[in-house]
C-alpha cells in the first residue's frame, strides 16, 4: 500500500528549536504557519483551534513540554520537571475533552522525571517518539479499517481526521485514504461540521491535496443520504473512548450515528489507544467543552441573523457504544463495543 501517494500534509513541524503549527483557522485560503517558541505560545495553538484534533493536541502538548523544558537550566530532568510544574498544568488544561492531551504532557512529565543529565536531547526525543508512534498507529488503523469495508464502500466522514488532526495520514481519514488506496471506496462524503466547518474548511481541502474526490454536504443531509442508500458507512474519529465503549467526538457525531442505526448503515470508530479513557466509565462522566456563542452567531467576524438571547455551543457530544459498529485502534477491530471488550484489550477500568 503506497501510503505516501495520499498523504501529504502535515501540521506540526519541530524545526530550528520551535515548533511550527499549521494555522488550520486560514485554511483552505491561506496556508500560513505559527511559530511557537514557548509551552503558553503552544496551548494558545491548542486553545483557538490553530490546531486541532485529538492526536495533533497531544503531539503538539508533547512539544510544549520540550519548550518548557529548554527554557530553564537544570542539572537532571527531574529538576526540570519541578521548575516547569506550572507551566505543564496550563498546557494540559488548553482542551479539556480530549484525552490526548493529558496523556502526552504525563507521559512527558514520566519520563522528563526519570532522565539524568542529558535530559535537554531526552526529552526532545520523547516528543518526537510520541509523534512517530502516531503516524505508524494511523498506518496500522488504515488497513485495519479498510479490511471491515465493503467492495464499492461509498462512505461519510464527520469532522477533520486526517493528517491535519495527527501525525500524518490520519484516523478516520486515514482509513478512507487506504480505502482509496486499494480500490475499496467508491464514493467520499464529508459532511460541513459546524460551527467551525472542519469538513468544508479542513477535510474537503486534504483530499484535494491528495487527488481524491469527495463531496461536500450539509450536516443534517447525511439521513437522508442514508434514506436513499446513498451511504454505506460512517467512519469517524473520536476525541475520548470510555471504558465501555462510549466516544466523545465532536459534535453531530450521535445525530450521525442515530440516523445510521434507523437506517442499517455501519458506524465507524477509529482512534488510537492514547485516546482510550479506561480511567472513565462511562461519556456520562465526560466534561463536553462549552465554546463561546459568538462561534454561532459570527461568521469571519462578521454577525450572522438575528441576535440570539443565548447560545448554547457544546463542542463534542457522546456517541453510545450500542451506536457502533467497529472501534478501530492500532491494536485491532473491535466489533460492538462494550465493557468486556474493552477491557480484554486495553485493561479494567482504573481509577481517574
Amino acid at each position: 500500500m503506497n501510503f505516501e501517494q495520499v498523504d501529504r500534509v502535515r501540521p506540526l513541524v519541530w524545526q530550528n528549536n520551535h515548533l511550527l503549527v499549521l494555522d488550520q483557522r486560514e485554511l483552505p485560503h491561506r496556508q500560513s504557519h505559527l511559530v511557537c517558541r514557548t509551552s503558553s505560545e503552544v496551548a494558545e495553538a491548542i486553545h483557538v483551534l490553530a490546531v486541532r484534533g485529538a492526536p495533533a493536541i497531544g503531539i503538539a502538548g508533547a512539544f510544549g513540554v520540550v519548550l518548557a523544558a529548554h527554557a530553564v537550566q537544570a542539572d537532571t530532568g527531574a529538576e526540570a520537571l519541578q521548575r516547569i510544574d506550572l507551566e505543564l498544568t496550563a498546557l494540559e488544561q488548553a482542551r479539556p475533552t480530549a484525552v490526548n492531551l493529558r496523556w502526552a504532557v504525563q507521559r512527558m512529565r514520566s519520563l522528563l522525571q526519570a532522565m539524568g543529565s542529558d535530559w535537554r536531547e531526552g526529552v526532545l526525543s520523547a516528543a518526537q517518539a510520541i509523534q512517530s508512534e502516531d503516524l505508524a498507529a494511523n498506518y496500522r488503523m488504515g488497513r485495519f479499517g479498510a479490511d471491515c469495508l465493503s467492495e464499492g464502500a461509498r462512505v461519510m466522514t464527520h469532522c477533520n481526521t486526517g493528517s491535519l488532526a495527527t501525525a500524518g495520514f490520519g484516523t478516520a481519514l486515514g482509513v478512507i485514504r487506504a480505502g482509496i488506496a486499494i480500490g475499496r471506496i467508491a464514493k467520499i462524503y464529508a459532511s460541513e461540521t459546524r460551527p467551525w466547518l472542519q469538513g468544508s474548511r479542513l477535510t474537503i481541502w486534504e483530499l484535494l491535496q491528495d487527488g481524491i474526490p469527495a463531496t461536500l454536504i450539509i450536516d443534517s443531509a447525511s439521513a437522508y443520504l442514508m434514506q436513499q442508500g446513498l451511504i454505506d458507512a460512517v467512519i469517524v474519529g473520536a476525541d475520548r473512548i470510555c471504558a465501555n465503549g462510549d466516544v466523545a467526538n465532536k459534535i453531530g457525531t450521535y445525530a450521525h450515528a442515530l440516523a445510521a442505526k434507523a437506517h442499517g448503515v455501519k458506524v465507524m470508530v477509529v482512534a488510537p489507544s492514547s485516546t482510550i479513557d479506561m480511567a472513565t466509565a462511562s461519556g456520562t462522566h465526560i466534561a463536553i467543552e462549552q465554546r463561546p456563542g459568538t462561534e454561532l452567531t459570527h461568521i469571519g467576524g462578521a454577525e450572522i441573523g438575528a441576535r440570539a438571547a443565548a447560545v448554547y455551543n457544546p463542542v463534542f457530544d457522546i456517541t453510545p457504544a450500542t451506536c457502533i459498529d467497529f472501534l478501530v485502534t492500532e491494536r485491532g477491530v473491535i466489533t460492538h463495543p462494550d465493557a468486556s471488550k474493552m477491557a480484554a484489550i486495553f485493561g479494567p477500568l482504573s481509577s481517574p
